[in-house]
């Protein structure tokens, strides 16, 4: 299974600082490039740009949770349930 790991590209774990507007104010969001890949056909499937996904789920987690504490690992688990629901619509059709 480490083969697995190990043979991956290491361009994928690297990680990559993206610049955004959040309500007016430029903040910098640092995800590995696999993520990065992720979040950017997420966007494309909802039919808009990756900054305005990032803002849209910010908005979405402030008022849910009132409070944005750990923005990168939210998007991590984003991108892993958005992963986990592609592989599940793919086994079952």
């Amino acid at each position: 299974m480490c083969q697995l790991f190990f043979n991956a590209d290491p361009s994928l774990y690297q990680s990559r600082a993206r610049s955004l507007r959040l309500h007016g104010m430029v903040t910098s969001i640092r995800l590995e490039n696999q993520f990065w890949k992720i979040v950017d056909q997420m966007a494309s499937e909802e039919h808009t740009s990756t900054p305005r996904l990032l803002a849209t789920l910010h908005d979405e987690l402030l008022a849910r949770r009132g409070a944005v504490e750990n923005f990168t690992s939210f998007l991590r688990v984003c991108c892993i349930r958005f992963e986990e629901q592609r592989l599940m619509t793919m086994t079952t059709n």
